[in-house]
């Protein structure tokens, strides 16, 4: 099974082929997904620190829009593990006061 490892936080198992924002909210660390996983929010980003990843969706592009975001971010809501990664999470629902969002569908 992939290792993920959550810069600051923890490094944990996930299904291959489990979506990453899930493997992340199963290991305790509460990620938003405003949108519930439908890749409109972008609140699920993260920056990919190590390992690989699919590449970029046109879904998934569409919704940073912006091209610096693009170059930093991915949508954890659209990517599927296969390997091990390091990632960093940008937006967590403590630190931000509300609720993660609707539990996105695997």
């Amino acid at each position: 099974m992939p290792q993920i490892t959550v810069e600051g936080e923890k490094t944990f198992e996930v299904p291959a082929g489990k979506k990453l924002v899930l493997g992340i909210e199963d290991a305790g660390i509460d990620i938003l997904h405003r949108c519930g996983g439908n890749a409109r929010c972008t609140t699920c980003r993260v920056e990919v620190l190590e390992g690989d990843v699919p590449p970029m969706s046109e879904k998934e592009r569409d919704a940073l829009e912006d091209p610096e975001l693009i170059a930093q971010f991915r949508l954890s809501c659209q990517i599927r593990v296969q390997n091990d990664l390091t990632v960093r999470v940008w937006g967590r629902a403590s630190e931000r006061g509300i609720t993660p969002g609707d539990r996105p569908e695997d």
